[in-house]
């Protein structure tokens, strides 16, 4: 849904786009839905260019007919049986508006036809290609409906009929057929290609009525390349079953190539003419007069007709503004180009022979569109002249004009032009930050330093003793690798019970050397838990014992254990805490012959 919205929002010209509208207001204030069908909703979903618009409503679109010249539609046309109505709106737009209808044949090429729903409608179309609808009404604007799987048949570039029976009820299928495929280059799907053949050899296209003899015949000049189509339909037969005096040798083939690439000029710079107007006289160049005017009253759109013969006043009134005064400047012939009747500008650009008029169309094609690359973007963006102002669109137009003038050449000249459109600047910001109050319960900030925890039974002068202890210990010894375990394990029951100091110091002096690391806190706190210990010993021995327990772990680790700790036996519960895995850095260290500075050692001797 949202990307046939996008599609009927950037595929159809601005002047499709205003006559789409107008009939959705119509069929609004009339209380009928309105929706999109046919060849316009295939263009889209192909990828072709949207050269008409067919539009159904669900009641009698006769009817509308006031309502459509109200709201600036031309009725051009006419089909009673069809309820259908053939409108021209300003821009060059061609619709057809016609009823939700079913139909039944009772004989060939007569239908008959009976108000239905628009999925009904869809299904008596011609080709599953053309049975699609878009709705345009408020509640589903842009909702596809597809019942035939039409969208299929696109992506595979094939007609295929809706019907089986298609050709037989209306034989004028056949020379749609020819002409899609000439103009599109598809190719029908296999069994309706088959049938095609069969209602050739049978002589289907008999059964023809007179209206869509001269309806088909009036869309070869609607083509965008007539030639190509009149010749397709020459090659199977069908020309002389529309208008056998019509022939693609009558044509004046290099005129009608000069008239395309004007069309294209013109398209290219937002010009959208109709070119059947200007296509007739060219496809009916060497035809007799006789013929061209019979071939006029055989027309569906008799508006097209008047249309056909009022082209040159209209195009000579044209040449006359285009070549005066109101047209001298590059901005005023511009202005004037693209508010003038399309058809108009494009037969005054293919026919005329003034010098002054050619030479103004070649720059129209080439230079004054070059203005708009000079439009001083990064300029209006410093002065604050943004897309989201108002007046932005305006003020680029004006702007274009002034440049393709030449009025604007400089810098200055520039910014002194766009000065007054340019918004005040805003004022400053104002930052507003409140003071930051101090938290009732704020703490003080950490230092990074981790401080060192006295350990359970230690005091204050023997962790003192050992931060001193640390540079001297620390000189002679390798830094350790591994990092200082954060808290030793207490010390069980039965090791609680032995008042014996030497014994509870020299335990973690083992249990650290056999796991290759120096506990800070452990040996600390086992050795100085008894209160005789703390007493005797001087902080000076104790800082000698825990300075390379801290930070020297290198010597621990690479030095094996001395043999009178050995020999004691530790604790039961020391025991079972180390585990057996750890020994291996001691008993490393003692094979490289590094002497282990112990101060397990200082206890033993002094009990002595």
């Amino acid at each position: 849904m949202a990307d046939y919205i996008y599609l009927l929002e950037n595929r159809l010209s601005a002047a499709q786009q205003a006559a789409l509208l107008a009939v959705r207001q119509v069929a609004r204030a009339k209380g009928l839905t309105v929706f999109l069908v046919g060849g316009a909703v295939r263009d889209m979903t192909s990828g072709s260019p949207v050269r008409d618009l067919d539009v159904v409503v669900q009641g009698n679109a006769l009817k509308l007919k006031k309502d459509i010249e109200k709201a600036h539609g031309v009725i051009t046309g006419e089909h009673e049986a069809g309820q259908s109505l053939f409108v021209r709106f300003p821009g060059g737009v061609r619709m057809e508006i016609g009823s939700t209808l079913s139909a039944t044949y009772p004989k060939p090429g007569k239908p008959v036809f009976k108000p239905a729903t628009i999925l009904e409608d869809l299904r008596r179309r011609d080709f599953t290609a053309n049975a699609m609808a878009l709705s345009l009404n408020d509640g589903s604007y842009g909702l596809l409906m597809d019942p035939l799987n039409g969208v299929a048949d696109i992506e595979n570039r094939e007609l295929r009929l809706v019907s089986n029976y298609g050709f037989i009820e209306d034989p004028v299928r056949m020379i749609r057929a020819a002409r899609f495929m000439a103009r599109l280059g598809w190719q029908m799907d296999e069994k309706t290609q088959q049938r095609y053949e069969t209602g050739k050899q049978e002589g289907y296209i008999e059964a023809m009525d007179q209206f869509h003899r001269g309806y088909e015949t009036e869309e070869i000049f609607h083509e965008e390349d007539p030639l190509r189509v009149l010749q397709r339909l020459e090659v199977e037969g069908w020309i002389k079953h529309l208008f056998p005096a019509l022939s693609s040798s009558k044509a004046n083939v290099a005129e009608l190539e000069r008239l395309r690439e004007s069309q294209m000029q013109l398209e290219m710079q937002g010009i959208h003419p109709e070119a059947a107007v200007a296509n007739f006289p060219l496809v009916t160049a060497k035809m007799a007069p006789k013929d061209v005017a019979e071939l006029k009253k055989s027309f569906a759109r008799q508006g097209f007709v008047a249309e056909i013969a009022a082209l040159d006043g209209e195009a000579k009134a044209f040449a006359a503004e285009f070549a005066g005064k109101g047209a001298a400047t590059p901005s005023q012939a511009w202005k004037l180009l693209h508010s003038a009747k399309p058809e108009s500008v494009l037969w005054v650009a293919h026919t005329s022979k003034n010098a002054g008029i050619q030479a103004k169309f070649k720059s129209f094609f080439t230079e004054w569109a070059q203005a708009r690359q000079k439009i001083p973007y990064v300029l209006m963006q410093e002065m604050r002249i943004v897309p989201d102002l108002p007046i932005y669109k305006e003020l680029l137009d004006k702007l274009f004009f002034e440049l393709m003038d030449g009025k604007l050449s400089t810098v200055e000249e520039m910014k002194a032009y766009l000065e007054p459109y340019s918004p005040p600047a805003p004022p400053p910001p104002i930052h507003l930050r409140r003071p930051r109050m101090p938290r009732k319960d704020a703490k003080p900030p950490k230092s990074r330093k981790k401080p060192v925890a006295a350990a359970e039974g230690e005091t204050i002068e023997t962790v003192a003793a050992a931060d001193e202890a640390k540079p001297a210990a620390a000189k002679g010894a390798a830094p350790a690798k591994t990092p200082v375990p954060a808290k030793a394990a207490a010390p069980t029951k039965e090791a609680a019970k032995k008042p014996t100091a030497p014994a509870k110091a020299a335990a973690p002096a083992k249990k650290s050397a056999a796991n290759g690391k120096t506990a800070a806190k452990a040996p600390a706190k086992k050795a100085a838990s008894p209160k005789k210990a703390a007493t005797k010993q001087a902080p000076g021995k104790v800082a000698a014992k825990k300075a390379p327990a801290k930070k020297t772990a290198a010597p621990a680790k690479k030095a094996a254990p001395p043999k009178r700790a050995g020999k004691k036996a530790p604790p039961k519960a020391a025991a079972k805490k180390a585990p057996a895995k750890k020994a291996a850095p001691a008993k490393k260290a003692a094979k490289k012959g590094k002497p282990a500075k112990k101060p397990a050692k200082a206890a033993p001797k002094k009990k002595r």
